[in-house]
């Protein structure tokens, strides 16, 4: 007797099929346009997505369980000594450390998975498994920033772990326009770090994440005749017009990705729900999670006149934490009945604030220059 469960029919990915040629008709033909001819081939993948949130944050591992515990601690005070007074009664000189702690919960498994039917595999002339199970882990590591980068977002508009101890937050808004310039954009890093050091977060391993078009702005001048400050090594600057990079800004580590894009994009509701309360995490007023609605890291209206100018987003590794059940896997299976193999990649993660002093975010709007406002929380 047949499973139930398999019973019902699955769309395979046909790797013949040629989708350029057309993607409504089935035939014989299309779903074997592109396998080998006379000549040797080459398949064309997706770039790989960079993952670059995976050092910028705390991770912690465990082997069972649902959640896992960080302890929030204040701070000591110091008093002078009076000869004679006690330390132990009255006076002060007790300090009354005030503690809390931060949750963060295991989500549901994210899986990505492909259907690739051995007919099709015996006929491709290249190693399509390693091609399939590199495209289902690029699709988690993308999820996977995107979540922890929207996770600091948050943070940055988080309220203190212990009210009237540790701080909050910091959100500057800065007019679209600045931000357009390099003089503008190096300004924003040295508000960012700034605030950091008003916050009293740590100085190591400061990081900013920016829009490709942000971070190529530092190394092309406003001024095609000049070479910005921020490239010139005669001013101290450490980019290079020959590679393209510029890695440090006001003691803060410089990153580009797409994935701001994703993560100041239109509001969606493919939330990611976790396995105990059923609430989506990390939460915050006016927001669901990691599907909230962080527009508001992006101005304009995406046209060639009105561009979208997007935010930045950074701090240190304290801010945001990830908890790992099961770190990235993948697996496959041979189904006989359907004469193909099942392809799995699969991780169970949750991610939270969890210390907001150490986060801080530029959110572009209307305005003139000299605008510049923080907003702590």
């Amino acid at each position: 007797m047949a499973n139930p469960a398999l019973s019902a029919s699955l769309p395979a990915s046909r790797v013949g099929y040629n989708f350029n040629t057309d993607n409504t008709t089935t035939s014989n033909a299309l779903e074997n346009a592109l396998f080998l001819k006379v000549f040797s081939g080459e398949i064309l993948t997706a770039f790989e997505d960079a993952n670059i949130m995976k050092g910028l944050h705390t991770i912690r591992t465990i082997s069972n369980g649902k959640s896992a515990q960080f302890p929030v601690t204040g701070i000591a005070s110091a008093k002078y000594h009076t000869p004679g007074n006690s330390l132990i009664e009255g006076s002060g000189y007790l300090s009354d450390i005030q503690k809390s702690e931060k949750v963060i919960l295991i989500d549901e498994m994210l899986t990505s998975s492909t259907f690739l039917a051995n007919i099709d595999e015996l006929k491709t002339h290249f190693d399509i498994r390693s091609v399939y199970a590199q495209e289902l882990g690029k699709a988690l590591a993308k999820r996977f920033d995107i979540a922890t980068m929207k996770t600091l977002y948050l943070a940055s508009k988080a309220s203190a772990n212990i009210t009237g101890v540790t701080d909050g937050g910091s959100s500057v808004h800065i007019p679209s326009a600045t931000l357009k310039t390099t003089a503008g954009i190096i300004d924003a890093l040295f508000t960012m770090a700034q605030t950091l050091d008003e916050k009293n977060a740590p100085q190591e391993g400061r990081f900013a994440i920016l829009h490709p078009s942000t971070y190529y702005q530092l190394i092309t001048a406003d001024n095609g005749n000049v070479v910005n400050s921020a490239v010139n090594t005669d001013v101290g600057g450490a980019g290079s017009l020959a590679t393209g990079t510029i890695p440090m800004v006001a003691g803060i580590s410089l990153f580009k990705s797409n994935h701001i894009v994703d993560v100041a994009g239109a509001l969606n509701t493919k939330n990611s729900i976790d396995s105990t309360s059923g609430a989506v995490q990390p939460t915050l007023s006016g927001t669901t999670g990691y599907d909230g609605d962080f527009r508001a890291l992006r101005h304009g209206a995406g046209t060639t006149a009105d561009p979208h100018v997007y935010g930045i987003i950074g701090g240190t590794k304290e801010a945001i934490g990830t908890v790992k059940l099961l770190d990235l896997a993948t697996e496959s299976e041979y189904q006989i009945e359907r004469q193909g193999t099942l392809f799995v990649a699969k991780y169970a993660m949750g991610h939270g604030v969890l210390r907001p002093e150490c986060a801080i975010s530029i959110v572009p709007e209307e305005g003139s220059s000299g605008d510049d406002a923080v907003s702590d929380n």
